[in-house]
Order: structure tokens, then sequence, then C-alpha cells
């Protein structure tokens, strides 16, 4: 009969907690997927990469989202329970109320193994696949950088300006700043080109430039000047900053470990020994393993839920009230962990919090209900 209950009370949960997830998931995502378009308009991707990418950071969503569909799920759990007079047939069917916080926190324990298991290894991969997607597509971003009376930086280390659109790929009165020595050379200074027009080449991968100038700043501090009728700008083995910025949130953890204790590792974007550097692997540490502890909190907090009675005026205020201090601990618990980098005390409340406010809670949780002689 308990087994039968617990399998019952387990089944609602999960059926909360996934309609709410794929919910909200689907809305954020969504949200998210429209600013992906830049990837497109900006940065000349096809649609497919743009799609492929956006399903990839999909587990980012997810990761972000568990905790407080976790805390929204156990609470419409236990409501109905209350709400339908569920409870008072598990409580004359012998299970007592302690029974069912027990369960409660096994479903919490089963939900932050799987917080983890997204944090530290599904979430860093699926980034860092969709950091690869952008990597490996074709490119025609050339049509996207030439905008009319804007200054393009989309390009790493290149600026661009025109002062207008003609028709048909062309261009009138084109500025070209190449601070990254990326149409120089390497070995050279940086470029500023001028030119009267512009077009496309047939691949759209070129610029064509005509009547204008090179101006390169020579080591002894003069500017040499380049007349030209007509020259050709190969933009294809150029990269945008989506594709050169790699971000720590597709470091994989065992990384991100080595990046802390100062290892050696390949991953030399991430393990620079500056100080901001070393702060944000430490932030993105604690944001994998810190948070998911967080949830078994979260559901002892729900449990006093049980210790309201259906008709008590009170209850229904009290399911409120726990709602909102679940979703303050969930809030403070991102304020803290942008703190937990920069010192070992903020990192030491951060962990703390939830470890030591668990064995309080339910310690009140016995307390409250020893006297109760429902088995």
């Amino acid at each position: 009969m308990k087994n039968t209950i617990y399998k019952y009370i387990f089944y609602e949960f999960l059926r909360y907690f996934l309609v709410a997830l794929f919910a909200f998931a689907i809305i954020v995502w969504t949200i998210q997927a429209v600013n992906f378009l830049d990837l497109v308009v900006e940065e000349g991707h096809g649609f497919r990469t743009y799609f492929i990418y956006s399903i990839f950071t999909l587990s980012k969503v997810l990761t972000k989202l568990i905790p407080f569909c976790f805390m929204l799920a156990m609470i419409l759990t236990i409501t109905k329970l209350e709400k339908d007079n569920e409870a008072i047939i598990m409580w004359t069917a012998g299970l007592n109320k302690i029974h069912i916080v027990k369960l409660i926190f096994k479903i919490s324990i089963i939900i932050m193994l799987a917080q983890l298991f997204f944090t530290s290894l599904v979430n860093p991969t699926m980034l860092g696949f969709s950091r690869n997607v952008l990597k490996n597509s074709e490119l025609q971003f050339v049509p996207t950088l030439m905008k009319e009376k804007q200054f393009n930086d989309t390009v790493e280390g290149v600026t661009i300006f025109i002062e207008e659109k003609i028709q048909n790929g062309k261009y009138k009165n084109l500025f070209i700043r190449d601070e990254g020595k990326i149409l120089s050379g390497k070995d050279e200074q940086a470029t500023t080109i001028f030119a009267k027009y512009g077009s496309l080449g047939e691949d759209e991968s070129s610029l064509i430039l005509y009547n204008g100038n090179i101006q390169k700043l020579n080591n002894d501090g003069d500017i040499n000047v380049i007349k030209f009728e007509k020259t050709v700008l190969n933009f294809s083995n150029l990269t945008t900053k989506s594709i050169i910025t790699q971000k720590i949130q597709e470091t994989s953890t065992l990384k991100i470990f080595n990046c802390m204790l100062n290892v050696n590792t390949e991953d030399t974007h991430n393990c620079s020994k500056e100080k901001k550097s070393l702060m944000d692997n430490k932030i993105e540490f604690n944001k994998r393993f810190g948070m998911p502890i967080y949830i078994p909190l979260i559901s002892l907090i729900c449990a006093f839920l049980l210790t309201s009675r259906k008709d008590k005026k009170i209850y229904y205020y009290n399911k409120y009230i726990y709602f909102f201090i679940c979703f303050l601990i969930l809030a403070l618990s991102e304020i803290l962990v942008r703190y937990s980098g920069t010192s070992w005390n903020h990192t030491s409340v951060y962990y703390m919090l939830p470890v030591g406010l668990l064995p309080l809670f339910y310690f009140v949780l016995i307390r409250k209900f020893k006297y109760e002689n429902l088995k």
C-alpha cells in the first residue's frame, strides 16, 4: 500500500515537473532563438547552422530551469494532495508525514543528481558542439558587413564603413580599418583603406575596391600611402567574433578544475593566470556543483506545506509564502554564486547556506510531526 502511494506521489510530481520544464523551456528557447537571428542577419551563417546551433543551446536553458521547475512541481504536488483530500486518505492508510518528507527529499536527490549531470557534462558538451557548428559552417557574411552609414566590426579586428549603397552590390565611399592585422598580414602594421567605389565579388566572399588608397604606418612612425585603381580584398579566410570568442561555459569541467589547480592543460583560452580569468573559472565551477545542492533545501521548504491543514484559513496564504521563500532562495543562490569566485569566504557562504539549513529544516519538520500518531 505504501509503495503504491509513493509511486503515485512520484508520478504526480514527475508529471508536473516535465510539463513545467517543457513549457518554460519552449518559451525561453524561443526568445533565445530570436536573439540568435544575428548569426544569420549580421554574420552570414545559413538558416541550417542557425537552427542546429539553437538546438544545441537548449541544454543551457534546461540547466537554468530545472531548480525552478522542481520547486513549482513540488508545491503543486503537495497542494493537490491537500486540496483533493488525498493526504487525509494517506494518513488514514497509516502513512506518517515524516515518510512523505523523506520521499520528497529522495526525489530532490534524484533531481539534484540530474542537475549535476547536466551542469558538469551535458551542458559543456552541447555548447562545445554548438561552437563547432559555427566553426564548420560556410559563411556568406561579406554582404551583411556592408551597412550604409554604420561602422561594422562583426569580423574580429576589422571595421568597415560605407557612406552609400548604390545598387546590385555596389557601394560608394568605403572606409576599412584593419586593427587585427588580418587583411594586411601578421607581420605588417595596421592598415586603413579608403575607396571611392566598391562592389562584391562573384562568390560574395571578396570585395573589389576602385579608385582609392591604402595607408600603412611603418616602423619609423611615418604613414605610407599607396594609391590604386583597383584592388581585391579576400574575406574567405576571415571569421566572425561569434566563432573566435569561446565562452567559459563551453569548457569541460575537468579543464576548469585543472585551471583552478594551475595544472597544465591544452585549453589555453580559459587557463590564463590573470586574476579575472581565475575568478571566472571558480565562478563557473561553483555554478556547476553548487547550484544543484540548493534543490534538496527547496524540497524541505516545500515540505512545510504538509504542516498546514486545509481547514485553516491561512493554508492558501502559506502556499504563496513558501513559494516566495523558495524563489528567494533560488535568487539568493544566483547572487551568491556571482561573488563566490572573489574569495574563499564568499565561496564558503555559498556552499554552507544549503548545507547548514538542510539539517535545521529537517529537525524542525521532525519536531512538528513527532507527536502525531499517524503511521
